[in-house]
């Protein structure tokens, strides 16, 4: 069995603590796309929440993968060599 980097984002927990308190921001926006934004009845907090969420999971992802690449490129590679125990057991 290799092992894969993981594939399902949405698998993964939360990379935050949902119960923290909401907290009050700044920000600057394109002013097309807000009053667009507007217009459409966007939630603001929750689509920036969502976007927030995605960017730092693929940020912990990406670093995750980055620190532990040469244990993952070595296991993969004594599998290509010698495969694994239960490699004589299975049926498929």
């Amino acid at each position: 069995m290799r092992i894969n980097p993981p594939h399902s984002e949405s698998a993964m927990a939360d990379p935050y603590d949902r119960a923290a308190p909401k907290r009050a921001t700044n920000l600057s926006v394109n002013s097309d796309l807000l009053r667009r934004a507007r217009e459409l009845d966007v939630n603001l907090s929750a689509t920036l929440e969502q976007a927030l969420t995605d960017e730092v999971r693929r940020r912990q992802r990406d670093a995750w993968l980055d620190e532990n690449r040469a244990a993952i490129d070595a296991y993969n590679e004594a599998v290509e060599k010698h495969g694994t125990f239960s490699d004589t057991l299975r049926r498929f």
